[in-house]
């Protein structure tokens, strides 16, 4: 069999189809010549919370490596949150087509942010001259690929380590495990020009005006630990206790899983309150997301998107490691000062969750308070 011709070396280029019309980029050169000698593959499948966060890696990889192209490969459900990224030169859905692409391209660096077999395989599988972050070994178990990742891979391994000394973000680490500089970036989530005149008729249509004063309740999270939401009864206290004071609207926000409990709490405030549509996919989502001034929320992806937006937030922790999550100085974190069982990371609570029982509700609305009158 004959060799594969070599295609143009520019980031544009298909093979598929021109980049300008009437000029054959193949046969005559390439018109806008914009080479990527570095090519980077970051694997980021897993909870949507976490693909956010990663982005913040990407000013500094970007920096470090200015002339490069950069792709990611994650779960369908994740790739709207990588929309209208500038750094970012394609977006993979991990499937057997992906797979199957990525198998044949040769890159500079992988980069694989996620301790799960499925990424590791696909770390594994990538022809790359180095590779960071997680890969299998040859018993089929998840392993660090360099030096830097061992930190975050024994984070995995230390419940000590990981609950009672760690005192780096998640951010920082990750930084760590692709051998990037400490900086300090922030997520990056851009909307669309479209979506911004979607929250603006949104708003018109709920009697939003620029003057009020609003907080959103960020009510649920993954059914994967559905340990890290207040109870209903907790969300309904604290709207009634804001709502009395005449000052405050009040919007719920939440995804699919969230649908019934939003509803619950709507229903106890009915024409009162703001319970924006659970169905309308991740994009929409963080369009509602954009409206309150403040969220209230426990550590989820609600959490991690409003983060992405810029939002002040009071986030709650019970079961979940506050120490790893940066607010960028656009809020407080509340979380349990004595309880000997807290962070456990735990699917179900053998202690009756006195986490979750033990939040400070009128804290956390004086902390709205607060905001507010600064």
């Amino acid at each position: 069999m004959s060799n594969i011709n070599k295609a143009p070396g520019c980031k544009k280029f298909t093979g598929y189809k021109p980049c300008y019309p009437d000029h054959n980029c193949y046969g005559n050169g390439c018109k806008e010549n914009n080479p990527a000698p570095i090519k980077i593959l970051i694997i980021n499948l897993d909870a949507m919370g976490d693909v956010i966060m990663t982005t913040a890696r990407l000013e500094s990889l970007k920096m470090k490596f200015p002339d490069s192209a950069i792709y990611w490969v994650t779960m369908k459900i994740s790739a709207p949150l990588l929309q209208n990224n500038p750094y970012l030169d394609k977006v993979f859905i991990y499937d057997f087509e992906t797979i199957s692409i990525l198998g044949q391209i040769e890159f500079d660096y992988v980069m694989n942010a996620d301790k799960s077999q499925k990424a590791c395989a696909l770390t594994n599988i990538i022809n790359a001259k180095n590779k960071l972050g997680f890969g299998l070994d040859s018993n089929g178990k998840i392993a660090p690929m360099n030096d830097g990742a061992l930190y975050n891979y024994n984070l995995g391994m230390d419940d000590h380590l990981k609950f009672r000394v760690n005192q780096k973000t998640k951010q920082e680490y990750l930084a760590e495990t692709f051998e990037l500089p400490l900086t300090r970036d922030e997520y990056v989530l851009n909307l669309e020009p479209g979506e911004i005149e979607y929250i603006e008729k949104y708003k018109t249509e709920k009697g939003i005006s620029p003057e009020d004063k609003i907080i959103g309740f960020n009510t649920g999270c993954s059914n994967l630990y559905p340990n890290k939401k207040m109870t209903i009864e907790q969300h309904i206290y604290l709207i009634d206790k804001l709502l009395s004071k005449g000052r405050y609207k009040i919007i719920l926000l939440g995804g699919p899983e969230d649908k019934e409990r939003n509803d619950n709490i709507y229903s106890r405030f009915p024409g009162k309150i703001i319970n924006t549509p659970t169905n309308d996919g991740i994009r929409r989502g963080a369009c509602y997301a954009s409206i309150p001034d403040v969220v209230v929320t426990g550590d989820s992806f609600g959490m991690h998107l409003s983060i992405g937006l810029k939002k002040y937030i009071i986030a709650w922790f019970g079961l979940s490691c506050w120490t790893e999550i940066d607010l960028y100085d656009r809020g407080v974190k509340l979380f349990p000062q004595d309880l000997f069982c807290s962070p456990c990371w735990k699917k179900s609570c053998p202690y009756n969750l006195e986490c979750v029982k033990g939040i400070d509700l009128d804290r956390i609305i004086a902390e709205c308070e607060k905001y507010f009158v600064n």
